[in-house]
């Protein structure tokens, strides 16, 4: 059988165009799309032309590369610089242009604000599409590193250890450089001595640049190289990084809203979290979703007194463990007494409230009445009886444990719907830290990525023809 040969020196009669290098449907088009509808403006970019000095990218261009790198993994400077040059799709949506890697990682750096907002945009483009419904949101957290060394993570204590270890190496440099000068004038180590010191007199000023900003930030610790990350602990050990967040909604999964922050728990999050994302539909949502995760009591009261149904399971809830023979749950609250009643019939009455960790505390007033109870020693094995703590929303808790209870069929949808995304971003796009650094610049990526994650969701709802189609009528 004959086979068939290239030739890459056979002449044409007439150069391709550009615009004959990607076919219609090819998916770079649909970014393409997307790019020409963001309003510049909005986003926070000056798009006049200033004609003095040499003339710079167009920054709609450099948005458009950023966004369409990112949606294939394609993230570092230098290497969306070399797909400029040898990858026929970003030949084709950058029209030809070649700008070098220090050009786009200054474009990244110097526009995370209006990188920031693009997700925003996406959201309020799904909106119009009517792919977002805005009545059932989800939200979920997961960790990812920064672009720092855990080893670079200081806390007081280490600060002032090593600042003991410094300054006694400097006195011994010190008298050795002295000894050598009476000695051995023209010893080389002496050079070396010197050279140390100078090390270590740098590796002091840092140390003590540290111990000011602990003590200004009244920070446990903080990372000398991102001052803004934290430790975070995740399924690979502890690292320093940040917590993203996103919220989605129920129709087709569509990100609304990203956010990062620097706490390593989610337990403060889920209505800062809801309002930002309501601000973006416009509208409040009927409903919100979360793991037991985002259940801390006082700050899911902000959602639900605002007449949002909260979705959030316990921590027991979450496990699916039934309450034992003696927790609380067993106990009965007599509201009218303020008073709980034990599973042998003995009240145990209010005893003092905890304004700190804002509970109520209810105790035995004597703990014979408990020493003499045959379930001792089963039920609790205190000297001072049994010991029940109430919560300030005793009864918000309790609301939202049946609201949780009535409502698994929603929260069945919380993995496939929330969780997908996060999976996308660290398996499919290869995203395992931030580039940038602060807080700012870590908002920006998260953004991009949760724009990235829209586009390919409205590509596969719409195909990309469809999606140009309803994009340009948009």
């Amino acid at each position: 059988m004959a086979y068939i040969y290239g030739n890459r020196y056979q002449p044409t009669m007439l150069p391709e165009s550009i615009d004959d290098y990607v076919p219609q449907d090819h998916p770079v088009r649909a970014y393409d799309a997307f790019g020409e509808k963001l309003d510049l403006k909005e986003l926070g970019i000056n798009e006049q032309e200033v004609k003095v000095g040499n003339p710079a990218y167009n920054p709609r261009a450099m948005i458009k590369l950023i966004v369409y790198g990112c949606s294939y993994g394609i993230r570092s400077s230098r290497k969306l610089e070399r797909a400029c040059y040898d990858n026929m799709s970003f030949i084709w949506l950058m029209e030809g242009l070649k700008p070098d890697h220090k050009t786009i990682s200054e474009a990244r750096k110097n526009n995370k604000e209006a990188l920031k907002n693009i997700l925003k945009q996406s959201a309020q483009l799904c909106i119009k599409l009517d792919l977002i419904e805005g009545n059932t949101l989800f939200v979920d957290g997961s960790k990812i590193r920064g672009n720092a060394s855990i080893n670079n993570t200081f806390s007081k204590e280490r600060a002032e250890t090593l600042l003991k270890n410094i300054d006694k190496r400097i006195e011994q440099i010190l008298d050795e450089c002295d000894s050598i000068d009476e000695k051995e004038q023209n010893n080389p180590s002496l050079v070396k001595l010197k050279a140390e010191f100078k090390d270590s007199q740098k590796l002091k000023t840092k140390v003590e640049q540290i111990m000011k900003d602990l003590n200004e930030t009244k920070k446990d610790k903080i990372n000398s190289t991102d001052p803004e990350c934290v430790n975070i602990k995740g399924r690979q050990g502890t690292h320093a990084g940040y917590n993203g967040q996103i919220v989605v909604d129920e129709k087709h999964g569509i990100i609304v809203n990203s956010d990062v922050v620097n706490e390593n728990h989610d337990k403060n999050q889920f209505t800062g979290q809801i309002e930002q994302a309501n601000r973006t539909l416009g509208k409040q949502c009927e409903s919100g979703c979360a793991d037991a995760g985002y259940a801390n009591t006082d700050n899911l009261k902000e959602s639900d007194d605002k007449g949002i149904r909260v979705i959030v399971p316990t921590q027991k809830q979450a496990t699916g463990e039934s309450p034992g023979q003696f927790d609380k749950e067993r106990f009965i609250y007599d509201s009218q007494k303020d008073c709980y009643i034990c599973p042998e019939g003995h009240e145990i009455p209010y005893n003092h409230f905890s304004a700190t960790r804002n509970f109520k505390s209810y105790r035995f007033c004597e703990p014979v009445i408990c020493r003499n109870c045959k379930h001792f020693g089963i039920c609790t094995k205190s000297k001072r009886g049994r010991t029940i703590v109430r919560l300030a929303n005793e009864d918000t808790k309790n609301k939202l444990e049946k609201q949780y209870e009535q409502s698994k069929d929603i929260f069945r949808l919380r993995k496939q719907k929330v969780e997908l995304p996060f999976g996308h971003f660290k398996h499919n796009l290869g995203v395992s830290s931030f580039l940038l650094r602060g807080i700012e610049g870590v908002r920006a990526e998260m953004s991009i990525l949760s724009s990235c994650f829209n586009i390919a969701r409205m590509i596969t709802i719409f195909g990309v023809s469809g999606f140009i189609e309803k994009v340009t009528m948009a």
